[in-house]
């Protein structure tokens, strides 16, 4: 056993990453595991597998194929086979995640991340039929919304403190559009919103945790993060399987097809 789940204190990432390895042996069947860590940092996209530094070559497009999802061009996929393997890759992209002491946390998270794990299953199903199932597990850490003069940033804190509230304003915008089905949601405003557009009121599920402190003292983020919580639960998806026909299916019904078409 990984002796990162034997930590009492192992976060959500590694225990679901976990299960799901666990689940995919108990299936027994053929799959590929693929995993990416994005970064977005003052409104800048950042591999954080990547060994360039370089924000430039980061682009956020819509996919011409899935309308409602986007692509990060130049993003990082690294193939993975075990849990150790996707504990030590997290691990090394976490460290150089921007974090920073503020008066309000100690270990104060300056941006937001996307850790996202692709699988590709093969399997038969009762026909026969060897089908390709895709899924895809987007783990997204928001950094949480601190106010500027109680947290005492100044300068580079201060802006940064400024994006990431204003981006948590544009997903507090698009999950009010969601809830009170207005014509446009916003999705476009931010980064973080376009990055998220498929999880609001797209064709997946989606879990939301809202953490709070009980010191009265952030009594007024705890009101806020609550009522955050409370619009975004109303926002109603609509999951579908993501699966389709192998290539040598497809070649197999379509020889099928031709040959009772010249019957």
């Amino acid at each position: 056993k990984s002796l990162i789940l034997q930590d009492p204190l192992s976060g959500l990432i590694p225990r679901s990453l976990s299960h799901l390895f666990d689940e995919l042996r108990r299936l027994q069947a053929e799959f590929t595991v693929r995993v990416s860590y994005l970064e977005l940092y003052n409104e800048e996209l950042i591999d954080l597998l990547s060994t360039s530094n370089d924000p430039s070559k980061m682009k956020l497009y819509e996919d011409p194929l899935k309308k409602g999802s986007v692509i990060v061009s130049g993003l990082e996929e690294v193939t993975v086979h075990t849990k150790n393997e996707i504990y030590n890759i997290m691990e090394k992209g976490s460290m150089k995640r921007q974090t920073a002491s503020t008066m309000m946390n100690s270990q104060s998270s300056r941006s937001h991340t996307v850790f996202s794990i692709t699988v590709h299953i093969k399997e038969n199903s009762i026909d026969g039929e060897e089908l390709l199932k895709t899924g895809k597990l987007n783990l997204v850490d928001l950094a949480g919304s601190e106010n500027i003069g109680r947290s005492g940033a100044e300068n580079k804190r201060a802006r940064e403190a400024g994006n990431i509230n204003q981006s948590l304003l544009t997903l507090g915008r698009v999950i009010t559009s969601l809830v009170e089905r207005t014509p446009h949601i916003p999705y476009r405003e931010s980064k973080l919103t376009r990055l998220l557009q498929e999880s609001l009121g797209g064709r997946t599920k989606t879990s939301i945790i809202a953490t709070v402190s009980p010191a009265v003292i952030n009594l007024e983020e705890t009101l806020s993060t609550l009522e955050y919580a409370h619009r975004a639960r109303n926002i109603t998806n609509r999951p579908e399987i993501n699966q389709k026909l192998s290539k040598k299916t497809l070649i197999k019904v379509g020889k099928w097809a031709n040959a009772c078409f010249y019957f």
